[in-house]
């Protein structure tokens, strides 16, 4: 082919409509052979593998060019090494050519996002939307609304007022706030913004059957999942199976991975460990490739040495754990360090159970002092026991090893929401409510002076526990915490609220200017019936039936109610008029009516009775003196025997 067919060939090229894209890579790659250096031929080279998902095509054409194509071609570069999923190697590549053009800002926002840098995303996307661009303005409202649910997940957000604004007339913002709000913890709100997400979707006339399938595939496994959170783990088991009869092919990489994972968390019958290690290893496999975040593949990573734990795998999950932590700085409040550690443990104790996995962790623990995973296995074990003491114990000691320690990571530590958290929830369970004020104002004093969002909830609660001090400068650390928060968080009426409260005693200018951003009493209590709630009259909580004292009897405000008084019982033979018997009150042998059944009772009753014959008694005299009073008797005729008489 001569240089002038090529160029005519360019001509054509440039002219012409080909969807093909096969044919367009073929119709360049004809150019090129002739002609090298032909720059339409190499942007429309680039242009059709990038709609064929080369990517590493793509990064390795533009890498063998000339300088000019490099320059030229910088957005598909950046776009393919994003689609590689090389976000280091993408986030240096725009940092040094420089962000130009919108488009370059596009990409460089999904690379943060992928990346999980949600602050830089919401500064470009600001940005884009200070550009006056109002036919991106929905794309950028959503995309902004997608950094922030990821935002949520991370516990990076200040606010928390996501997925209460107004809903969405489409399906991807009405899924962004639902996201928000599961992250929250809203679960019946998430479920409202999933069925009408799910709902705008199926009759959304802007998408193919495809894509709507394709988009529903998302919202089904998050629904799934507040289902689950919800209880209805039925109902969660039949969406995610319905899911994963879909054939591989129409299934991402990474939502095949979430939907088996959570299936085989809701299977109500043991399943065979050996067969669940080998899926493990798939999943295992398949996580550099799928495209997941740092929340979702540490569920993942913790999963997958449970499974082999149950497969009696110990030995390989404690060398791994041991490799795995090598590099970490101690002592660490990251999550996968600690459940790191955790697992470590669990395998060294060789599936001992209950309380004797105590003694082998608390053997452990003198020599990982510092070890954070391994304090909190052992304050868990405790609180199973209900040993409230000794996991308080546990912790203090902790933390009296972390201040000895004295370098900024163990403070950090020491100061960790978290722990603090457990420490003052432990110590108010035990009523010790100074101790757990203590905790709180040292945690605040640490936090204020240091940057980051981490610790806005616990300045937040110190704040609200040192506003009810009387010192002076407790309440000038809780003015100081609560403007601090009140700059960073300018949407938050509690913090305004606590400027007002720690400031009303000792500066009030200061805070009447916050308090005219306060709602005011009225707008408060507008909707409020008082006069209904006046009639309705004060509900008292209603009597224990259980007194363990008489209650007093109050009849100042009127008479005693007269008791009923029980009907008299009196014997059957009484007749009405008759007089009673004088003698009633007297023992019945007592009377004088009494006369005993038979001559022996008789005889009896004669002896003994008082008024009766006296008996003759005489004293007999003993050697020696004294004497013994002998009964007298005589035997009359009539007593003597007969004598039996002859026949």
């Amino acid at each position: 082919m001569t240089q002038h067919s090529a160029a005519n060939l360019a001509t054509l090229l440039s002219s012409a409509t080909i969807d093909d894209h096969e044919e367009l890579l073929k119709a360049a790659d004809a150019i090129l052979r002739v002609n090298p250096f032909d720059e339409l031929a190499q942007r429309t080279r680039i242009v059709a593998l990038l709609n064929l998902d080369r990517f590493e095509d793509v990064s390795q054409t533009i890498s063998e060019g000339t300088v000019k194509l490099q320059a030229a071609c910088a957005l598909e570069k950046a776009y393919a090494l994003y689609k590689m999923g090389n976000l280091e190697e993408a986030t240096v590549f725009l940092s040094s050519t420089g962000i130009t053009n919108r488009s370059m800002s596009h990409v460089a926002a999904q690379v943060a996002y992928r990346a999980e840098n949600f602050d830089e995303v919401l500064s470009i996307y600001n940005q884009l939307l200070a550009a006056d661009s109002e036919e991106e303005a929905d794309d950028l409202d959503i995309n902004m609304k997608a950094a922030q649910a990821q935002m949520y997940w991370s516990g990076i957000a200040m606010s928390h007022n996501a997925g209460l604004e107004k809903p969405s007339d489409t399906f991807e913002p009405c899924f962004n706030a639902a996201c928000a709000c599961v992250a929250q913890g809203m679960l019946v709100q998430a479920s409202k913004l999933l069925h009408r997400a799910l709902a705008l979707c199926d009759a959304s006339d802007e998408l193919t059957d495809q894509d709507r399938e394709e988009e529903r595939k998302p919202i089904l496994v998050q629904q799934a999942l507040v289902l689950v959170s919800l209880g209805q783990s039925v109902r969660a088991r039949e969406v995610l199976e319905l899911l994963n009869n879909e054939p591989d092919n129409k299934l991402e990489l990474d939502l095949g991975v979430t939907i088996q994972n959570n299936l085989r968390a809701l299977e109500q019958t043991p399943q065979n460990p050996f067969v669940l290690e080998a899926e493990a290893i798939a999943w295992k496999s398949s996580l550099p490739k799928a495209k997941l975040f740092s929340f979702q593949a540490r569920v993942l990573r913790r999963n997958i040495p449970l499974i082999d734990f149950h497969a009696c795998k110990t030995a390989g999950i404690k060398s791994r754990q041991r490799r795995a932590l090598q590099s970490a700085a101690w002592p660490s409040c990251d999550p996968y360090v600690i459940t790191s550690s955790i697992l470590g443990a669990m395998a060294a104790t060789r599936h001992a159970l209950g309380t004797s996995l105590l003694g082998p962790l608390l053997a452990l623990l003198q020599k990982q002092s510092n070890d954070t995973g391994l304090v909190l296995a052992i304050m868990h074990l405790h609180l199973r026991r209900k040993d409230l003491y000794a996991a308080l114990r546990v912790l203090e000691s902790f933390f009296s090893r972390l201040d000895g320690l004295g370098t900024e990571q163990s403070l950090r530590v020491r100061f960790s929401p978290g722990l603090v958290a457990l420490a003052v929830s432990l110590r108010k369970c035990l009523k010790r409510p100074s101790a757990a004020k203590r905790e709180l104002v040292q945690a605040a004093r640490f936090w204020y002076g240091r940057p980051g969002g981490i610790a806005t909830s616990l300045l937040t609660e110190a704040g609200v526990e040192l506003v009810s001090s009387p010192s002076k400068n407790d309440l000038d650390l809780a003015a100081a915490t609560f403007t601090r928060l009140h700059q960073e968080t300018q949407t938050s009426p509690m913090t305004r609220a606590g400027v007002v409260a720690a400031t009303a005693v000792h500066n009030l200018p200061a805070s009447k200017e916050y308090a005219a951003d306060l709602p005011s009493v009225e707008s408060l209590i507008k909707s409020v019936d008082v006069d209904g709630l006046i009639e309705l009259g004060v509900l008292f909580p209603a009597a224990s039936s259980v007194h363990n004292k008489r209650p007093f009897d109050d009849d100042s405000a009127g008479e005693r109610t007269l008791k009923k008084r029980s009907r008299r019982r009196l014997p059957k033979n009484v007749i009405d008029g008759q007089e009673s018997d004088p003698e009633r009150w007297l023992p019945l042998r007592d009377r004088s009516y009494y006369r005993p059944k038979g001559k022996k009772g008789r005889k009896k009753f004669t002896d003994a009775t008082q008024g009766g014959l006296s008996r003759q008694v005489e004293t007999l005299g003993l050697v020696g003196g004294g004497g013994v009073k002998v009964e007298k008797s005589s035997i009359g005729p009539s007593q003597k025997k007969k004598k039996k008489g002859k026949k």
